[in-house]
């Protein structure tokens, strides 16, 4: 009786603690002109002070961002801005033509809210998938993804082929 009242606790305890378990998903989709990463907060705890940093340096396309018509990128670029949400880059950071990594700030994040900006991605590999100009799934995977809330990690998640990157917090 008493093993069967542990089991019950127990089960009954990991749900209260999946329940109050937030999801983050960073979706990249390629587009033309522009590129896209939406942010969304799938859990059901509203999240506050988020800082998303994502470094592409390690994807397999070797990505970079391409702001400007005179740098890094090819051909087409476009410029970082934000489409849908409060969102902005993180206090003191910018994005240059080249740069693979951005910092970015959310000041809350709701259950079911999103936030949405565009930029152009390019790859650095003269044989990626699509051409230089266009991303395909596979080329982001590998990219990361981190999550803080104030100044503490909350979780961290690379992009999978699929363009997705889950943050389980």
């Amino acid at each position: 009786m008493i093993l069967k009242t542990l089991t019950i606790s127990s089960s009954l305890a990991l749900l209260l603690i999946s329940a109050a378990q937030a999801n983050v998903v960073v979706r990249f989709s390629e587009g033309a002109p522009k590129d896209r990463f939406t942010i969304s907060n799938q859990g059901k705890c509203a999240l506050k002070n988020l800082t998303v940093d994502l470094d592409l340096s390690q994807s397999q396309g070797k990505l970079i961002f391409d702001v400007t018509g005179a740098g890094a990128g090819v051909e087409v670029f476009q410029p970082f801005e934000v489409t849908e949400g409060q969102l902005k880059l993180a206090s003191g950071t910018s994005v240059k033509d080249g740069d693979s990594g951005m910092s970015l700030a959310i000041k809350s994040l709701n259950p079911g809210q999103r936030v949405i900006f565009t930029i152009d991605v390019d790859d650095t590999i003269p044989a990626g998938a699509l051409g230089m100009i266009r991303v395909a799934g596979s080329e982001i995977k590998g990219g990361m993804v981190t999550l803080k809330q104030g100044d503490k990690k909350s979780g961290s998640a690379a992009f999978s082929s699929d363009s997705l990157a889950v943050i389980p917090l």
